[in-house]
C-alpha cells in the first residue's frame, strides 16, 4: 500500500464514470480522502464473502472480477469484469452489510481505497458531494437492474417461442 498524490487521484476519480456525478470540486475532495492505493498480483484477493465493508475502491489500473468461491471444489467462477474507473464494494459499504462477492485481481492491478473513517466525516462537512456518490451508485443500480430485466424479457420470449425467438 502506498500513498499516492492528490492530484493524481483527483484525475483518476474525474476520469471514472463517477466523476460526471461528483465533478472536479467533489473528486479532489475524494482525493484528499483517498488513504491508500493498493496493488494487487494475479489471484489476489482484495476482499472475500462475508468481509466487513469499512472501505470501497476505484480501479486504477488492470482488471479485477467478481468471483463465486466454491468451498468444497476450490474452485472460483468469475462473474463479472471490472477495468480502469469501475466502483468496486461501494454498495456494502453504504448499506454495512457483509461484503456478498468476492473480489480478485486478474494479472496485477491497483485500486484507491477510500475508508469508512475517512468518508464519513464529509456526510456534514460536504453533503453535497455525498449526495451526489449516491446519487451515482443509485444510478448504476438502477441501469443494472434494467439491463437484467431486459435480458429476462429476451430469455421469456426465447423460451416462449421454443428457441426461434431472438436469440
Amino acid at each position: 500500500m502506498n500513498i499516492p498524490k492528490e492530484e493524481n487521484v483527483a484525475r483518476l476519480i474525474l476520469e471514472a464514470p463517477i466523476g460526471q456525478y461528483i465533478g472536479e470540486s467533489g473528486a479532489g475532495i475524494l482525493a484528499q480522502q483517498a488513504a491508500t492505493e493498493i496493488t494487487l498480483d494475479d489471484g489476489d484477493f482484495l476482499y472475500r464473502t462475508g468481509d466487513v465493508a469499512n472501505s470501497f475502491y476505484i480501479v486504477t489500473s488492470g482488471r479485477l472480477a467478481f468471483c463465486r468461491e466454491n468451498k468444497s471444489t476450490g474452485k472460483t467462477s468469475l462473474l463479472h469484469t471490472l477495468h480502469q474507473g469501475d466502483l468496486i464494494g461501494e454498495l456494502s459499504f453504504i448499506d454495512g452489510e457483509p461484503r456478498s462477492i468476492s473480489v480478485q485481481a486478474l494479472g496485477a492491478a491497483s485500486v484507491l481505497c477510500f475508508n469508512r473513517e475517512d468518508i464519513d466525516p464529509l456526510i456534514t462537512t460536504h453533503p453535497k458531494l455525498v449526495f451526489d456518490f449516491m446519487r451515482a451508485v443509485v444510478k448504476r443500480v438502477h441501469h443494472t437492474v434494467t439491463a437484467i430485466g431486459q435480458q429476462q424479457a429476451e430469455l421469456a420470449d426465447y423460451i416462449a417461442t421454443g428457441g426461434k425467438g431472438r436469440f
